[in-house]
């Protein structure tokens, strides 16, 4: 394991527990998903075009920094059409904030979100009527 990938490292009397920030990142990526309004986590723009990844890319969409206590996030995601963008932002930092404190130990000090996109589902199914 590359030691500058360890985020935490806490020593029991039985040896130590390391969490690597691959770690962070899946957690915060799975509990962005979970959320109703999300249509995917965010790997950039390419062509000017935000590229939504699948579930197997989570921790490409994510940022983390992480001290020996804290951590903050940095989330890159594409919101649904139609969903009220700042509701669903709170939901998502208020999930990811519950979610890598729980299971890590750490201090979410920051869940900074930025959406990248907009999906449209309902356009192909709108097609789909109008051919019929």
């Amino acid at each position: 394991m590359d030691p500058n990938a360890i985020v935490r490292e806490e020593r029991t009397g039985l040896g130590s527990i390391r969490i690597a920030d691959e770690v962070v990142k899946v957690i915060a990526g799975l509990a962005t998903i979970e959320i109703k309004g999300v249509a995917g986590m965010s790997g950039g723009l390419a062509g000017g075009i935000a590229e939504m990844l699948g579930r197997k890319n989570l921790a490409k969409g994510i940022k983390v920094e992480v001290g020996e206590k804290e951590a903050a996030v940095d989330l890159f995601v594409i919101m649904e059409y139609g969903i009220r963008i700042p509701d669903v932002a709170a939901q998502i930092q208020e999930s990811v904030k519950n979610a890598v404190e729980r299971m890590t130990g750490l201090i979410v000090v920051e869940v900074n979100v930025n959406v990248q996109g907009v999906a449209f589902a309902s356009e192909s199914r709108e097609e789909e009527h109008r051919v019929r």
